[in-house]
């Protein structure tokens, strides 16, 4: 019996919502797009003043009337929206994938699939996460981005981050938990061959840029942006680890380890485990 008879490529969405976000939109759905197909992608832009992304092309783009309110309230606010989004599309979709704009879902190169491929053979029951990988920049090492090359080409070294461990995928309908990082009462499941880059702390510039973003600050998001500095002052002072086997410790410690006020949450017990990328990766985003 042929392989796809048994594993028919199931119909997979990917939905994100942003504003003032249009450099790492237009990545997204670049990356998105060719692993899903335009047409499956759902953003919703916070606020009519929000530009369209220039390559949206079939992209589902929806504006969303702005309401300004403290970073808290709009991130509960923001992912029950999302939630009540992704529960219509399971009306036509058999999974979703909801994720922030500058976050990408990988499939391990090693395993030889795409994206959807991938995400039509494992089991999500309801969700299922990639491992946090938290890009950084080196400043001993690393020059400043180049915003037309690729993210993975110009770095090497990411902070293996539980906060980015998250229940991205879903196949049944729940209540995200804000920002993504947990689905109300349910328990999560790290997949082996997934895992989810965030590039939020790719480049130095482009974070002293945001804090010039009046948008960000007005709303309380200043301790948001230095978590990605600190990001890189860890990279920047560790000495990274650069056998495989540190992913795999990473995945299993998260998958066991749970902080005290969230048992549907994963936690690095505090240890700031500084990796070396694979080389298989580069390019990719």
């Amino acid at each position: 019996m042929p392989a796809d008879t048994i594993n028919p490529q199931k119909k997979i969405a990917a939905i994100t919502m942003a504003r003032n976000d249009d450099f790492f939109l237009t990545r997204w759905i670049e990356y998105y797009g060719r692993e899903l197909g335009k047409e499956n992608l759902y953003i919703y832009l916070d606020g009519e003043d929000q530009p369209v992304p220039k390559n949206a092309g079939k992209v589902n783009v929806f504006h969303e009337k702005r309401v300004v309110e403290h970073v808290v309230s709009a991130e509960k606010r923001r992912l029950g929206f999302l939630s009540d989004v992704a529960k219509k599309l399971l009306n036509t979709y058999d999974v979703i994938i909801g994720v922030d704009a500058d976050e990408f879902l990988l499939v391990d190169p090693n395993y030889g699939k795409s994206l959807a491929q991938y995400l039509s053979e494992i089991p999500i029951e309801p969700s299922v996460s990639g491992l946090g990988i938290d890009v950084g920049q080196d400043l001993n090492k690393e020059a400043t981005l180049d915003k037309s090359a690729a993210f993975l080409g110009q770095r090497s070294y990411a902070l293996i981050s539980s906060r980015y461990t998250k229940p991205s995928v879903i196949a049944k309908p729940v209540n995200w938990g804000s920002g993504f990082h947990r689905v109300k009462g349910h328990n999560f499941r790290i997949d082996p061959n997934l895992y989810l880059f965030h590039f939020g702390s790719v480049d130095y510039k482009m974070i002293q840029d945001r804090f010039l973003d009046k948008d960000r600050m007005a709303t309380g998001r200043e301790g948001h942006i230095k978590k990605r500095a600190k990001t890189i002052d860890i990279i920047t002072h560790s000495k990274p680890k650069t056998e495989e086997k540190w992913l795999s410790i990473a995945r299993k410690l998260q998958s066991v380890a749970r902080p005290i006020y969230a048992w549907n949450k994963p936690t690095m017990l505090k240890w700031k485990l500084v990796v070396k990328i694979p080389d298989r990766f580069k390019g990719i985003v």
